[in-house]
């Protein structure tokens, strides 16, 4: 066996370049467009593929509310957002009640997208609206509920309202007469009735909500609806119900036999 000699160079380092030493694995650098991906790359396209194959009960709430923001917020994770809103007003039912300035206040929301959700819920009560004018209100009361639990259930202040009905009891008009305070809403006989006659309704379901959640009539509410009764009777005006709104259910003063 021949002795290869050792060169000064290997003798000074300690190296023996005869020997071959294992390769190192290469290690690639990430390229400018792979750090450009986002890490939730892919889940918009993979939540609307779920949603159109299998319907809205396949996600959860959270991803619900992320496929509305999708549009408002095009290049950015809102999975943090959707949840934050759940975690700041606790359903969706609130978040889309809630005004524009407290939704701003979450992080990543900003008045754009507050306004954007604001439209979602308008979109929504005026489909209900449509559908409750084109039917007898007193046939359908379950989507008059539906209806009236979108515009007030979830309002901070009390609202007195009217619903106006023609005599197949069809919706003429549907206004809020008064705003209160969280407990406290003025209302008088005679505004209610003398804008009945001007409409020429020949009946008016009363409506307000209570902002507490308790949905118990005070006696002021069953006083104040038995001296509309009593006013409109006599002009042929009749006063269907009087109905109590809170957050999670709602009374008939009529149906409870109050009047």
């Amino acid at each position: 066996m021949v002795k290869r000699a050792r060169t000064g160079l290997e003798e000074s380092t300690g190296l023996d370049f005869g020997q071959a030493r294992p390769r190192e694995p290469m290690r690639v650098r990430p390229t400018v467009e792979d750090a450009a991906v986002p890490h939730h790359a892919g889940h918009r396209d993979r939540l609307r593929e779920r949603f159109s194959k299998a319907g809205p009960n396949a996600v959860a709430d959270y991803e619900l509310l992320e496929l509305v923001l999708f549009r408002s917020i095009p290049r950015r994770d809102v999975k943090p957002i959707a949840k934050a809103l759940l975690a700041r007003f606790g359903n969706l039912a609130e978040i889309v009640a809630a005004p524009v300035p407290l939704l701003a206040e979450v992080e990543g929301v900003g008045n754009a997208t507050a306004l954007d959700i604001k439209i979602i819920a308008a979109f929504n009560q005026r489909t209900l609206r449509t559908e409750v004018s084109d039917r007898d209100i007193i046939g359908s009361f379950d989507r008059m509920m539906d209806y009236i639990r979108a515009v007030m259930a979830h309002e901070a202040r009390e609202q007195f309202r009217l619903l106006f009905l023609d005599r197949k009891n069809g919706l003429i008009a549907d206004e809020v007469q008064h705003i209160g305070t969280v407990d406290f809403t003025p209302v008088t006989p005679r505004e209610v009735v003398r804008r009945a006659l001007e409409l020429h309704a020949s009946a008016i379901i009363l409506v307000h909500n209570h902002p507490s959640g308790d949905v118990t009539p005070s006696m002021a509410d069953i006083e104040m609806t038995r001296q509309i009764i009593d006013m409109a009777q006599p002009l042929g005006i009749k006063v269907h119900d009087h109905v109590i709104v809170g957050r999670a259910n709602s009374v008939s003063l009529r149906k409870s036999r109050y009047i």
